[in-house]
């Protein structure tokens, strides 16, 4: 028997003609509580590309592990019988000099990441990080701040079948659209590890790759982490929120800029063609007309290191065509803002394969990506996630 509990905020609104009617606001902490959920569930993880998001990931574990009282940031601490101390990472891909050879526990805090640190010290994890293949992966401006290991490419598909990893993330750089289906065709390959996309190439949202990974009883969720409260969550809530008011969107623009190697590599503009159709079509998706929009990256300042600060306008009218405009400014730790996110990506993969799904994962990747197979508003994408969660979806 599986028990759910939640803790429902309610609302009520009383009309002259109506009866009382209760709507439900915000539903939280699925618990599963059957016997067999309860024991450890651990989750074997890899991850091509050791950033400043990996760093937050692997730093956030820890620190969850050692704070199982505080699930602030995570959507419970406990999902499908999963908490984040079940998540062992037993492999790791890179291709920068700093990085490849090195503990994956060193490995994260070598340069050029300048995420924060929030945990006192992280025991060796002893996962070696292998030399992955260049490719694309690396763009002109990220090629003036690194240098690229001469170590030899490593079996990648013989890495992750004799490390039992059942999870590949995908942490490449911006951009790097043959070197991302590079890492998926060895998901393939193995025949045994599923993979999460946390970048904006187009892999569990295009058919031809889910049909590949259904075809392969695997899993695939992404395209693009969506942050906590990020840009992107907060662009197309505020749109939702004005066209459920009424209000005629004229326009609406974001910019972004940041610090870290992820916006350095982001100044080649050739590179950004999927990431402005990622953050474009999940605003404009919560509109039922199309709307002239700019979204983006708009330049690298070097003192903001892992901050990043997105200015965002919406400009339309309202009653008698009166205009209004909103203007906004959201600045976020940028790596630490969708590691909680991706903690449930890898628990929502987990509850999938133990279920024997396959192929894409519709909830999970619209909770928690930009770029889903199916967009949907926030609130829905949750609530259909959580459903998901308690076997209410097959997925």
């Amino acid at each position: 028997m599986v028990l759910v509990t939640s803790v429902f905020f309610l609302l009520f609104a009383r009309s002259k003609k109506t009866t009382d009617r209760l709507f439900i606001y915000y539903i939280c902490e699925p618990i599963l509580s059957d016997p067999i959920y309860s024991m450890s569930r651990k989750v074997r993880v890899a991850i091509a590309g050791v950033g400043n998001c990996a760093s937050a990931l692997i730093q956030g574990i820890h620190y969850y592990t050692e704070h199982s009282s505080d699930a602030v940031g995570l959507t419970a601490y406990s999902l499908g019988g999963i908490v984040p101390g079940d998540i062992e990472f037993v492999a790791a891909f890179d291709v920068t000099e700093g990085k490849v050879g090195k503990d994956l526990s060193e490995a994260i805090f070598a340069e050029p990441n300048n995420t924060p640190t929030i945990i006192d010290g992280l025991d060796k994890l002893d996962v070696r990080v292998e030399k992955g293949s260049v490719m694309d992966g690396l763009g002109r401006h990220y090629l003036e701040k690194v240098k690229v290991s001469d170590a030899p490419d490593a079996d990648v598909a013989g890495i992750l079948k004799d490390s039992g990893a059942e999870i590949l993330l995908n942490y490449l750089p911006v951009g790097s659209r043959l070197a991302t289906q590079f890492y998926a065709e060895q998901c393939l390959e193995t025949r045994q590890v599923s993979f999460i996309n946390a970048i904006p190439v187009f892999i569990a949202s295009a058919a031809k790759w889910q049909q590949s990974f259904e075809g392969r009883g695997l899993v695939c969720a992404g395209d693009d982490v969506m942050s906590q409260l990020g840009a992107t969550v907060v662009h197309k809530s505020l749109v939702k929120l004005f066209v459920d008011r009424g209000v005629k969107i004229d326009d609406t623009y974001q910019l972004n800029v940041g610090g870290d190697m992820d916006f350095y590599n982001m100044l080649d503009e050739d590179r950004l063609e999927d990431k402005r159709i990622s953050k474009t079509s999940a605003v404009q998706a919560m509109a039922p007309y199309p709307i002239p929009t700019r979204i983006g990256p708009s330049d690298y300042v070097g003192f903001l290191n892992n901050d990043k600060i997105c200015y965002l306008s919406i400009r339309g009218k309202y009653f008698g065509k009166i205009p209004v405009e909103l203007d906004l400014k959201l600045k976020v730790v940028d790596a630490y803002n969708s590691a909680g996110v991706m903690i449930d990506a890898i628990r929502g993969a987990k509850l999938a394969m133990d279920r024997n799904v396959s192929g894409p994962l519709e909830s999970v990747s619209a909770y928690c990506f930009k770029h889903p197979p199916i967009q949907m508003h926030y609130l829905d994408a949750k609530e259909k996630f959580l459903e998901f969660v308690e076997g209410k979806r097959e997925r």
